[in-house]
Formats: structure tokens, C-alpha cells, sequence
């Protein structure tokens, strides 16, 4: 016993063992310097009594690696020293049994993260505006300009492709200007026909149209003091685009069924993934509105542009869905990470929250492995193109064409994909080859 003690000393990590009514039967050195407390008085004590963890009564892991007879790896979780402090961990569980493979307790493992969640909060707050995250160079360009055209009331367009965050840019705006503490309005201009659209965004007067029974306040009424931003505005049809340009030059409106206008005190930010200059070209926007919309343009650039970004989204993504659904997954394996690096997003950053949003809440395991990811990313379809290095994973079938082509010679299998011998070679060991 003195010799299981002396190696349990010797061990960097906290460790203490349990009988079945999880009393502390052993409590080594490391786990006397975390809590503060001797070992003399915790043995024979219940563990919830020394750790207090945040889990202790909800989802003890000892007892939960008891119940499930499998162990519990890498849970953070936090607990408190003999003085209440507060200390971030990540515990093991495994059941402990005797000679005969009856389980007799617990045995459970404890490593101090503080330092490691507090250095990941750091990098996530250097990287963080309003709520984007980014350490893409244009973005943190375009953090800067957002700071700098917030405080003025110049019309705003933001440009960039569906899911890339234009909503959010609009809500930094806002959140920034002196408008702060009145409304940000928001209209999608192409979720209506254009007489709703019309209706909703200019308001009608009670009788103005078939159904209008009562006098209805349109959103640039209700932005009044604020800010209104227009969504997907190369959507508008023409002839709302003639009535929002008299908008932004005299700063008044006309309710439809109303005798007189109204004036707007409004701040105007406007979107689009469309090309509105093509469109002024061909004659489907206005181009004296384009030139009054663009007063300031912004251009969010797509999340295949900003790869460095991915690890980064990830991370935040999972913390989200993690308290969304009292999940307790800690990130991703590497071959994951590996895949949902390389895949192009075609939705943007829209699409990976909502891919990470699925397998957090399929993931039954610490981590996300590959098998959990949606099959279609699994299975990513590759063609070797000398134009362009492609870091696609190929399927196991054109993994081995290309293999058996070159007789098994890494190097020239790796020059086809144009990949290097470290990719080929993990992309081998995926499929088993």
C-alpha cells in the first residue's frame, strides 16, 4: 500500500480513488496541493465534500463511469479549494475494481486548465468584435473601419456572399453610432411581393388598400431616431427603389393612404450578396440610388478566403451549442479539424454554425471524431487538377487508382494530388490503406 502511495505521489496529476458510496479512499499529493486540503482529512469523507464541483449533483463523472461500467476522459468541469476559489479542471473517470474484476469504486484524475482557459479567452477576446470573431487580416481591417464610419450617419452598403455576417456588421454599426439607444429595424426586401414590401416599409393609413382597417406603422416609422437596415436590398423592385431614394435625399416618406409625408430621422445601413454595380449596368437597380446607398461600401470577404478563421469559429461554436443544450463536448479531433479546415463552406459562416450546431448535438463522446461529421464532408469527392492545389480529401477508391497508377510511389501519388507526402499519408491512414 505505502508503494501504490509513493507512485501515486510521484504522479503530476491530482488523483483520488473512491469506494462504492463515494468516500475518498486515497487522495495523492497533487490532489492535496489543487485543494488545499491534507490528506488525513479528506479520507473516509464523501469527494462532493471536498471538490464542490459544479457537477457534483447533477453528473457526478465517477458515478456516471460507474453506471455506464466505461470510463469518462477529459471532462472540464470546474471545482473550489479549501478557500472557495474557483479552479478550472479536466477529470478522468474510470471505475476501480478488485482482483476478481469486481468494481469496487472509483478512480478519478484531475489537471489544473486555468492557465490554458484563461490563454484561450485571451486569444478569443484579441480576436473578437462586437459578435464576430476574426484573425483575418481584412476583417480586422474591416473591424477598424466599422469603429471609424459608426459614428458618422453616412449610408452604409455592405456587400458579401449569403451567411458571411452582414446582419451582424449592421448590428456593430448600430450597436456603435449615437443611435445606440434607439431602435435598429431590420427588413429583408426580398421575403415580400412588392405591395407588402411596400406596405411594410412605408406603413399604410387606415383604409389605403383592401384589409387596412387600421392605420399600420411601417418600419421606417418604427426606426425613427434609430437605424433601418435594409437586407438584401438589390432585391427591391424598381419602383420601391424610387421611393426610397426620395427617402435619402429629403429625409421624408409618405405612408401609403397618406395626405401628407412624414419626416425620417433614420440612420440608412443597406445589404446584398448581389453585384450591384453589374445590376445598375443592366439597367435592374437605380443608379442614383446605388450611388446614394453607397455612400461607405464594406465588403465581407467569404469564409474560404479566411481559412485561419475556421479553428477559431470552431471553438466559439462549440462553446455556444455546449450551453445551448448542456452539452459537454470539448472540440474536435484532429482529422476533424482537418476536414472542416479544407471544406470550402459555400454557406459561409451561417453553414458552420449550423454544421457544428448537428454534431454537437449528435456527439454522444468527448470529442468530435470524423464519423460524426455530416457524410457528404466525409466523403469528398476529388479530382486532380494541375491548375490548382486542391487539398480535397479523395474517396478510398480514387485514393487507391491513383496509388496503383505510380505502383505505390508516394511521391509521384502526392505530386498527382498536388498535396505533400504528409497529406497523402493521412489521407492512407483514413482509409485504412
Amino acid at each position: 500500500m505505502e508503494h501504490c502511495e509513493a507512485i501515486l505521489d510521484s504522479v503530476a496529476d491530482c488523483v483520488f480513488t473512491v469506494d462504492n458510496e463515494m468516500r475518498i479512499t486515497s487522495f495523492n499529493r497533487a490532489a492535496e496541493e489543487l485543494t488545499l486540503f491534507e490528506r488525513s482529512e479528506v479520507i473516509g469523507h464523501p469527494c462532493h465534500e471536498v471538490f464542490r464541483s459544479n457537477l457534483c449533483d447533477t453528473a457526478c463523472p465517477i458515478r456516471q463511469a460507474l453506471k455506464d461500467d466505461k470510463p469518462i476522459t477529459e471532462l472540464e468541469m470546474q471545482i473550489k479549494d479549501r478557500r472557495g476559489q474557483k479552479i478550472d479542471v479536466s477529470i478522468s473517470a474510470s471505475v476501480l475494481r478488485d482482483k476478481n474484476g469486481v468494481a469496487v469504486g472509483g478512480v478519478e484524475t484531475m489537471r489544473d486548465i486555468s492557465q490554458f482557459l484563461s490563454l484561450k479567452r485571451e486569444v478569443s477576446n484579441m480576436f473578437s468584435f462586437e459578435d464576430m470573431i476574426s484573425r483575418n487580416d481584412a476583417m480586422q481591417h474591416l473591424f477598424d473601419v466599422v469603429q471609424d464610419v459608426a459614428y458618422s450617419d453616412a449610408t452604409i452598403l455592405v456587400q458579401g456572399e449569403s451567411g458571411t455576417g452582414k446582419e451582424l456588421v449592421a448590428r456593430a454599426i448600430h450597436n456603435l453610432s449615437s443611435r445606440k439607444d434607439k431602435p435598429l429595424v431590420t427588413i429583408n426586401c426580398g421575403a415580400l411581393p412588392e405591395p407588402l414590401l411596400e406596405a411594410e416599409i412605408f406603413g399604410a393609413k387606415r383604409g389605403a388598400y383592401t384589409g387596412a382597417v387600421e392605420n399600420r406603422p411601417g418600419r421606417l416609422e418604427m426606426a425613427e431616431g434609430g437605424t433601418l437596415f435594409l437586407d438584401e436590398i438589390g432585391d427591391l423592385p424598381l419602383p420601391l427603389q424610387v421611393k426610397l431614394l426620395r427617402v435619402l435625399e429629403n429625409r421624408e416618406f409618405q405612408p401609403l393612404g397618406a395626405k401628407s409625408p412624414q419626416t425620417a430621422d433614420i440612420r440608412f445601413v443597406t445589404a446584398t450578396h448581389r453585384n450591384i454595380a453589374q445590376m445598375v449596368e443592366e439597367g435592374t437597380f437605380r443608379r442614383d440610388l446605388f450611388f446614394r446607398i453607397n455612400v461607405v461600401s464594406l465588403q465581407i470577404p467569404p469564409l474560404r478566403r479566411r481559412k485561419e478563421d475556421i479553428p477559431l469559429l470552431l471553438d466559439f461554436a462549440v462553446d455556444k451549442f455546449n450551453r445551448k443544450y448542456g452539452k459537454r463536448v470539448r472540440g474536435f479531433s484532429p482529422e476533424a479539424m482537418q476536414i472542416l479546415v479544407e471544406h470550402d463552406y459555400p454557406g459561409n459562416v451561417r453553414e458552420l454554425l449550423n454544421l457544428v450546431e448537428q454534431v454537437v448535438i449528435l456527439c454522444h463522446s468527448a470529442e468530435i471524431e470524423a464519423e460524426h461529421l455530416p457524410i457528404t464532408l466525409q466523403q469528398n469527392e476529388y479530382t486532380p487538377d494541375p491548375t490548382t492545389r486542391s487539398r480535397k480529401r479523395p474517396n478510398r477508391e480514387t485514393l487507391l487508382r491513383v496509388l496503383e497508377k505510380h505502383e505505390g510511389n508516394r511521391n509521384l501519388a502526392a505530386q498527382e494530388f498536388n498535396v505533400d507526402r504528409t497529406t497523402l499519408w493521412r489521407w492512407m491512414k483514413r482509409h485504412n490503406i
